[in-house]
């Protein structure tokens, strides 16, 4: 990321330079939520501090409010990206899934192993990062999403919504309101997390003691199974619906865990599981749970998407 010197030139820090860096961590929040990979998020918030750097000093200090100037090109530049990731997506080897996000934490442990992150490359966790949210997000138009995510979660007001997407406030409030009719639908009421964390567990000792009566009773009948590899070889390519035919694919893929280890990990905010192999992370599972089953699986087992859980965990914060 292109940088600047952090003190004016009579060594004294400048507040206007440590006020601009620090919009970082909020960035990274906001335009996850919009894109919903994190490596993407990082690549688009690059971009708008070269665009900043890249400024005369002159039109830099003209600009009043650097954060508000860096918040609307960063959305600017994530609406790019999803309208073209609508066209790659379609492409895509397999089914697409969001990014899943690690914690360096067990469900109900502390930090581990003293791991810890820069503060602006936290992504805080809340329901607006769980992968069930995100999955529904996907469904959307760039433009609902866009109008979604800086109004309901961001709270920008549709003034400066419409400025952003080039719409008038009145359209901005509609796509708004056609974004959370969706997440209405799709979304059944939150189970608590600790409920969520005794279902996992259950369904980790069931997979791996092959129980399929066990795994049986903690899916739903209808429950659906997506896995995204990125054309990973045995990956899936299609979801797997039904509760029968999901254990049927666990139990024979139990077979084949001979080396790895299932671990309960916090997965975008919520208990999930990771498989490790040699103490490396090779797939990551998501679950949404409605009532007491368990009604979606989501795996992840694309090595590009799983980079931060093999080279450490990101430490995730407070929205910014």
């Amino acid at each position: 990321m292109a940088t600047t010197p952090s003190e004016p030139g009579d060594g004294r820090p400048d507040p206007r330079q440590n006020a601009v860096m620090n919009e970082r961590r909020h960035l990274i929040n906001l335009a996850y939520r919009l894109l919903g990979s994190l490596a993407e998020a990082e690549d688009v918030v690059q971009e708008t501090y070269a665009r900043w750097y890249a400024l005369p000093p002159r039109q830099r200090d003209d600009i009043t409010s650097p954060g508000a100037w860096l918040n609307t090109v960063t959305s600017r530049l994530c609406l790019n990206v999803l309208s073209s990731a609508r066209v790659r997506r379609e492409t895509y080897v397999g089914e697409w899934v969001p990014e899943p996000l690690p914690e360096p934490t067990e469900w109900n442990a502390g930090p581990s192993d003293g791991i810890t992150a820069d503060p602006a490359d936290r992504v805080t966790l809340d329901e607006s990062v769980n992968m069930a949210f995100l999955v529904v997000l996907e469904s959307m138009t760039p433009a609902e999403r866009v109008s979604f995510i800086l109004h309901d979660i961001f709270r920008y007001s549709f003034a400066e919504v419409a400025e952003i997407l080039g719409r008038t406030p009145a359209a901005c409030r509609q796509l708004a309101s056609s974004a959370r009719g969706r997440i209405r639908v799709a979304q059944a009421p939150a189970t608590p997390v600790a409920w969520q964390a005794d279902i996992i567990r259950n369904f980790k000792q069931a997979w791996e003691a092959k129980d399929i009566n066990a795994l049986i009773g903690l899916l739903d009948p209808g429950a659906t199974a997506i896995a995204d590899g990125g054309g990973a070889a045995g990956a899936l390519l299609r979801p797997i619906e039904g509760a029968p035919q999901i254990v049927r694919f666990l139990v024979n893929l139990a077979g084949k865990l001979g080396r790895l280890t299932l671990l309960e990990r916090t997965v975008n905010g919520r208990p999930g599981l990771i498989a490790q192999q040699d103490g490396v992370t090779v797939s990551v599972y998501a679950f949404d749970i409605a009532g007491d089953r368990i009604k979606h699986i989501w795996a992840v087992r694309n090595p590009a998407k799983l980079r931060p859980w093999t080279a450490g965990p990101t430490a995730l914060g407070d929205p910014g």
